[in-house]
Parts: C-alpha cells; structure tokens; sequence
C-alpha cells in the first residue's frame, strides 16, 4: 500500500498512525484543510486567525487521536474540535468578531443569485460588492449557535445530521437555527435584491 494514499477511508489512516505512520496523518490534513479553514474562516472573520485556528485544530487533534474511537465520522470529530477552537478565540475576544468583513468565500453563488449579466458594468460591480459586504455582516451579527450551524451547512457542506454530532443538538434545533439565521441574512439583503 503506499504511503499517503488518498483512497484509503479516514478510519484505516487513523489505524496507520496508531501504529505509527505519521505520513497517514498528513493525508487526513491534506483531505480536510481547506474544508476545515473555510468553516473557521467563517466563524472567526480573520482569515490570518483562521490559519492559526485551522493549524490549532490539527495539532490538538494529532495529540487527542488517541481518544478517537470511531463512533462517529473522523471529520464530524475533527469539525467539533475545531469549532470548539474557534469558539475559545471568540470568548477570548469577547465574542466578538474581529473587524474585517471582507472575507466572502461564497462569491460564485452571490453572482448567481443576483443573476448579474455584464460584470464589466461598474454599478453591478458596486451592487456586487454591497451584497457580499450585507451578507459578511449579517452573518456576523448571528448568535454563535445560529452562525456555527450555518456556516456548517452552508460552507462547510454538511448534512443536518453531521451539524447535529458536531453541535451535540437534536436536529430539529439544527433546523431550527439554520432556518433562523437564513431568515436574518434575508431580512438583512432583501433590499438589495429588490428591483429599483
């Protein structure tokens, strides 16, 4: 078998590096970086903050692997280690969010939304930039819980049921909270989309 491959399940590289393989570990943070940094990113608005909180999470998870068992996915663990992780740095800054609101991973799907044919057009463009800035802020005025469980569903592409291992909550509260903090960024955005 060689070392690193990325068709082995998350279980068999976890079992690799029990048994002291640490390249198998390596794949376990190659396969879910970029997932992982884009969930914190969301939650902490700070994209150099959220390197370190990504960097953070693999760390501590390398180091708590041990008590990993297997009852749940590896990344529905790794996920609430980070968001744990996460939350620490907004109780650290008094939950707040730090000041940047520029950090828009979902910029194709803004686009979309707002259907915008020539992207040459400065007021487009302007229109664009207003809408990723109302959707920044809106979801960064969202309670922690409402902000943790949309951006879970949302950007890191999870099923309810995942968020609800990860949140520790049933899935009607899951629901529950993503269909509030939807209902906040709509309230927040509606009057952008409207026709003028």
């Amino acid at each position: 078998m060689a070392k690193g491959s990325s068709n082995e399940t998350d279980e068999q590289l976890v079992e690799r590096v029990f048994h002291g393989e640490m390249a198998a570990f390596d794949v376990l943070v190659l396969r879910y970086q970029h997932r992982l940094l884009a969930m914190i990113g969301r939650l902490v608005r700070d994209p150099h903050e959220a390197e370190d909180l990504a960097q953070e999470t693999f760390i501590k998870a390398y180091r708590a692997l041990g008590s990993f068992r297997g009852e749940s996915a590896f990344y529905t663990w790794l996920y609430r280690i980070a968001i744990n992780t996460a939350n620490n740095y907004l109780s650290s800054r008094g939950r707040r969010p730090p000041d940047t609101d520029l950090d828009v991973d979902d910029e194709e799907q803004v686009e979309a939304q707002l259907a915008l044919a020539d992207h040459e057009d400065p007021e487009a463009q302007q229109r664009t930039a207003e809408l990723k800035a109302a959707i920044d802020q809106a979801i960064a005025e969202l309670p922690e819980d409402l902000r943790t469980a949309f951006s879970l569903r949302e950007f890191g592409g999870l099923s309810y049921e995942e968020i609800t291992e990860i949140m520790g909550c049933p899935v009607g509260t899951v629901r529950s909270r993503i269909f509030r903090a939807r209902e906040h960024i709509d309230s927040k955005i509606r009057h952008l989309l409207e026709p003028d």
